[in-house]
């Protein structure tokens, strides 16, 4: 965003780490292009890493002036909060999911809980199944139009006894009082994706119980639930889920291994054969003849 005051030109980027990370880089570069050299650059960001910080010489003059507002040897969020991890095979993340929703709510009345998924249209799908299952849901992500998002947004700082299904992107700069539970469904693409996914519920201790146990019955009820979850939702959360760790380092890495993941992943949506994908697209991700894929 630039504003303008008489000769002077002003620039200010928030979100400054996501900015220069790869992806909007040369956006940023083109936008350098164009405005005046006389200018001033401020820069803000929760977090700073140190990778970001090698590309900072992009936007600013060599001997720019780095404002740090945290207190030397206070606590980073995260490092306050008490976290556990859950490996659990694809078959069990959606009922797994349910499940524990189901125990926090049960032992809160004001839950305030936040669901991360990895891509829009795999938030799109969670939010479908958990709306199927009677649970009271918002969703914000890239597809939903800024006015909606700002509304939900909103709604849940102020609200009480709300799940909010979310995406990564959508994440960023958001500050949520009181929230209860963060779940984050997926790996997060990195490190500092992870913390920002934390940072924003504030001094909280997560506390979680060991693997909730999944029974016959409540696996039934959200094989019922995906049932009713509309199609062209599930075809695009097929192809997002698989563009998603295709380009994860780790899981990204093996294509074959890959496309067994995607295609128990769309066995777990109820779908008998996974969707096909536009052979442009998997064009794009390198994954032409790969078997077990489907194109069109």
């Amino acid at each position: 965003m630039a504003s303008h005051h008489s000769d002077d030109e002003h620039e200010i980027y928030d979100e400054a780490d996501h900015l220069l990370d790869m992806g909007f880089r040369k956006d940023i570069e083109k936008i350098f292009a164009a405005i005046p050299k006389q200018r001033q650059t401020l820069m803000f960001s929760a977090i700073i890493p140190d990778e970001v910080r090698q590309v900072f010489h992009i936007a600013t003059k060599r001997d720019f002036e780095y404002i740090n507002t945290v207190q030397e040897g206070s606590k980073d969020t995260h490092s306050q909060v008490r976290q556990m991890h859950l490996v659990a095979p694809l078959d069990k993340h959606f009922p797994l999911l349910y499940a524990i929703l189901k125990e926090h709510i049960a032992d809160d009345v004001d839950y305030k809980v936040l669901v991360f998924c990895t891509t829009a249209m795999v938030t799109r799908l969670v939010a479908d199944l958990l709306g199927e299952l009677n649970l009271n849901v918002r969703e914000i992500h890239s597809r939903k139009p800024q006015s909606y998002r700002t509304r939900v947004s909103d709604e849940f700082r102020k609200s009480k006894g709300l799940i909010l299904v979310t995406s990564d992107v959508s994440a960023r700069g958001v500050d949520y009082p009181d929230v209860t539970l963060v779940v984050q469904v997926g790996l997060p693409a990195d490190r500092e994706q992870y913390i920002h996914r934390l940072a924003t519920a504030k001094d909280l201790p997560i506390g979680k119980a060991p693997v909730p146990s999944v029974d016959p019955d409540t696996k039934k009820k959200v094989e019922r639930a995906l049932s009713n979850v509309e199609m062209k939702n599930k075809e695009a959360a097929y192809q997002a889920w698989l563009g998603y760790y295709n380009s994860n380092k780790k899981v990204g890495k093996d294509k074959y291994r890959l496309v067994e993941l995607a295609n128990e992943f769309s066995r777990c949506m109820g779908l008998d054969s996974p969707p096909a994908i536009p052979k442009l697209v998997l064009g794009k991700m390198g994954l032409k003849n790969i078997p077990g894929l489907r194109s069109k």
